[in-house]
Order: structure tokens, then sequence, then C-alpha cells
């Protein structure tokens, strides 16, 4: 057992200890129907905390002679598989994290896995050593000699495509990829190669080393899609373990949609239950950073589809001309793509849309735009729960002086009366409120108006049911009335706790007025 060669089962091992144990080993079924196969070689692209090292570690555990895994996975969705034991523990396992030589040998980078896998070869197969051989020569030997091929898995495989300005590096190390997955060597020892990382395979010119590898990414993943990340119904079976609020958990974290399939963050609601807290956990200061690098590129329309997606909406995006490389970024369309497969975005197919997947990735948002043209904005934002505090309590001056400032800010950017622009100005002013409430447009919006309904959710404390309507050139008390004659007999039909009714006008000066009556 060592380090990178025939490594053991210690990264599954934790996993299946912890209290939050989601079972994913299915993957496995599919894995060994791509064994010996011209699909045999797998590449995924998701985001960060998707679940891409703890899959790698299932196939360390699965697959490598340097444990025997058969109590670990008993119970498991795999062991109950008619082909389970013909793969278990059966395969010489190459399993190396790319990042972690980077940090130390971003100069040397390939010379130094290679000798630190020769070390550990030498220690097994002296014989058919020779430090003067390619890898892929000494890879085949060691084939011929024991009849067990190899499972080749590599973490973070696009960290030097993604770090290095060397292309003399980057060629050498995509020679090496190439002597791994794709020699005549290796069409003899490799049974399956499984590669991970954050972008899709970059198309290099006259570079070939990966073109034979199926991509699974965050834009399409079936039929695998369901193994990285949490589906629906996994999270459901999670919220009633921990006696947790689904609607809270899905408008925190839901929000990826691929395939058709709902897909949750699963370290971020791992950590939601494990410490019964509703949070943003993808607290890296560099994904805010990321986030501000695209959405400050000063690209025709970017700004507005920047806002209607933070409200809500949803933007078309043309992800083909994408080039899956973070510094060749050419157009509005590049930049919301490469966010796309970071994770800070989610992705219809259906309608090639892109949107805001969730609260907490908002939050992020909120964060990263408290730099450069973005500060006006920022500074409404910071009002949002002093807006909803101001609601609640009823204090009209504020809450029509706050939805002014909104007014001003985010018509700066869009129309001041268009009715996407109104519905825009009520999501943003009440930015944070989703933290509690679920929001529905009751009614079709028109010219001049636009209305939304706030049911609390469970987490919501005391904070009550809110309809707030928001009218161009009508006195405020003339829009509370005409609340009252509509009824609201949708969302809040059958509702039976306290109900805010929020008038709010401007007139052509664009002075706002604001009447608030509980129902």
């Amino acid at each position: 057992m060592g380090i990178f060669f025939n490594p053991g089962n210690g990264s599954f091992t934790k996993d299946r200890n912890y209290e939050i144990y989601v079972d994913k080993t299915e993957l496995l079924k599919y894995l060994n129907r791509a064994i010996g196969t011209p699909g045999n070689c797998i590449a995924v692209s998701h985001a960060r905390r998707f679940g891409k090292s703890h899959a790698a570690g299932m196939i360390d555990a699965y697959y490598s002679l340097g444990s025997d895994s058969a109590k670990l996975f008993k119970g498991t969705k795999i062991a109950s598989d008619p082909d389970y034991e013909k793969y278990r523990n059966k395969y010489n396992v190459i399993h190396l994290d790319i990042s972690s030589f980077w940090d130390f040998h971003k100069k040397d980078i390939v010379e130094k896995i290679i000798e630190d896998i020769f070390k550990e070869l030498k220690m097994d197969y002296p014989e058919e050593f020779n430090e003067r051989d390619r890898i892929s020569y000494v890879l085949m030997k060691i084939y011929k000699k024991t009849g067990i091929p190899f499972v080749i898995i590599i973490d973070e495989w696009d960290c030097v495509v993604r770090n290095s300005t060397d292309q003399d590096l980057i060629h050498q190390y995509l020679q090496f990829l190439h002597s791994l997955f794709k020699s005549e060597e290796s069409k003899s020892f490799l049974a399956l190669g499984y590669i991970t990382g954050i972008m899709p395979i970059k198309k290099i010119k006259d570079e070939s080393a990966l073109n034979n590898f199926e991509e699974y990414t965050m834009l399409k993943s079936r039929p695998i899609t369901k193994y990285y990340g949490f589906t629906e119904e996994e999270v459901k079976a999670l919220c009633k373990r921990y006696d947790m609020d689904f609607e809270t958990t899905k408008e925190w974290y839901n929000g990826y949609l691929i395939d058709g399939m709902h897909m949750y963050n699963p370290n971020s609601v791992s950590q939601a239950m494990k410490y019964h807290d509703f949070d943003s956990y993808w607290r890296n200061t560099s994904a805010f950073g990321t986030i501000n690098n695209f959405i400050m590129m000063n690209y025709s329309g970017l700004k507005e589809d920047v806002l209607t997606m933070l409200s809500g909406g949803k933007v078309m995006v043309d992800t083909e001309c994408f080039q899956n490389d973070l510094a060749e970024i050419h157009s509005k369309d590049d930049a919301l793509t490469a966010l796309i497969h970071l994770g800070y975005l989610g992705y219809d197919a259906d309608i090639l849309s892109a949107y805001i997947p969730n609260y907490e990735v908002a939050k992020a948002f909120q964060s990263a735009l408290k730099t450069g043209e973005w500060k006006d904005v920022a500074a409404s934002i910071s009002k949002c729960d002093t807006l909803l505090m101001a609601t609640i309590s009823g204090n009209t001056e504020k809450v029509a002086e706050l939805i002014e400032l909104a007014h001003d800010t985010y018509t700066s950017i869009l129309k001041y009366n268009d009715e996407n622009s109104l519905s825009c100005v009520l999501t943003m002013a009440y930015f944070t409120a989703p933290a509690y409430y679920t929001i529905i447009r009751e009614m079709p919006a028109g010219k001049g108006f636009a209305d939304f309904v706030f049911l609390p959710r469970a987490n919501a404390g005391n904070r009550p049911a809110m309809i707030v309507e928001l009218k161009y050139n009508q006195s405020a008390d003339t829009v509370i009335r005409q609340i009252k004659e509509k009824r609201y007999q949708g969302a809040l039909s059958g509702y039976e706790s306290k109900i805010l009714l929020v008038g709010i006008s401007y007139d052509s000066e664009k002075h706002h007025t604001c009447s608030i009556e509980e129902w």
C-alpha cells in the first residue's frame, strides 16, 4: 500500500464514518461497464465541493489492491450488484492529486510526479523497473508480468493547464497524460482512466492527449448526473432525519438543473444539517474574487444580464464558443459560461439560459459586488435587511425611502417604468428576504406596476406573510384598496396567520410613498 500506487481505503473510510453519508456507490456500476472498452477514459468537470474527490476516494477503495474493502462496502448499493466481487480490489491503482504537486513543483512538476510514482513502483517491482524507461513502458512491463491492469485516477488534472503560462511545460504535461491514457502501451495496461477538473477539457491546438475521454460537465452529465451532488430525494431524506425544513433547504442550496435533475451542493447541505443552521457555507474568498473578475468585464449587456439574474430572472447564453479556458474570455457569453462551469450560475438547457441557482450563491454575488462599478448596487443590497424590518414594523416612511433608493439604483441600468424593471426593483430591494420567505409574483405584471407575495417558511419565526405592490401614479392608499379588492386567492388562499398589505406608489417626479395595513 502506497501513497500514489495502490493507495489504501482511508479516504472512503472517513466518508463512511461521517454522520452524513449518502450512498453514491452505484457510480461504480457505471465505471465497471466502462472497464476494458473504448469508453474507459472518463473526465468529470464539476464545480468545487460537488463530490468529485469523494468519488475518487471511493474508486480507490473499490479497485485498489492496496486494501481489502469488503467490510467498507458492506450494505452499500454496489454490494448487491452481481458483478460487485468481480472488480473489487482487483486492480493496480495509481492516484494523483495534481494540485498538491503544483503547489511545490511549478517548474518540474512532470519530473516530480514520475519520480514519486517510480519510487513506489520500484519497491514492489524492482526487476521490471528501469528509471530510464518511459512510464508507459514500465507500466506495460508490470502488466505483462502480473496480468493485473491499471486504474489511473487523477484529481485536478487541469491544474497545470489553468495556472501555467509556460507552453513548453503544458506540452510536456500533456505528453505525460498521453503516455498514461493514449499511448500504444496504455492500450494493454489501462483498464480505466478517471480524471477530475474544474473546467472541461481545453481544446489545445495540435494536442490530442485527452481527446479519447468521455466528458461529463455542469452542462451535461447524463447518465452519471445523480452521483455528483445530492438529489432532491436525498435532501428530503436528510431534512426528515435532521428535522430541517425542506423548503428552506431548497431555497438555500438547490438550483443546479443538470440533465433535468435538480442537484444540490452536497457540502453546503451537509453543513446545514450538521449544524442545524441555514447559512452560506461556500465561504471561499477566492470565490468572491472569481465572480467579481467576470462580472466586471466590459462586454455589452453583461451588467444588465447580471442584474436580471440577481433579481431572479434567466438570460440566454451561447455556451458553444467557450474555449474551456478561464484566460480566454472574449465575450459576455464566455464570461457567463465560465461562471456556469465554476458553479456560480445554473444552466437551464431547455431554454439555453443561465441563472443564479440559489440564495447561498446569491450571497456570494452580494459579496462580489462591493467593488468597482457595482458599488451602488452593493450599497442598496446592504439596506435590504433594514427594509424588511421596516416593512414588518410598519415604518412607512423608511420603506418609501429605501424603495426609492432601490428604484433609482436599479433603473439606472434598466428602464424606470418597464414591468420587468419594477419586478427587478422589488426583488432586489428585498434581496435577503428569501432566507425566510418563498417569494411569488402573484399577479401578471403590466406597465406601471408589479406585485409580489411573501410567504413565510418554517424558519421565518414571527415574520408575517406580506403582499407588496409597487405602482406608478396612484396613491399608496389606492394601492392598498386594490390589493383588498383582488383578495389574492392564489398563494395565500387559506392562509390564517397575520398578513401585511404593503402599497408603494411613485409619481412622475420619482417620489415614493408607502401605506401598510394588517389584514
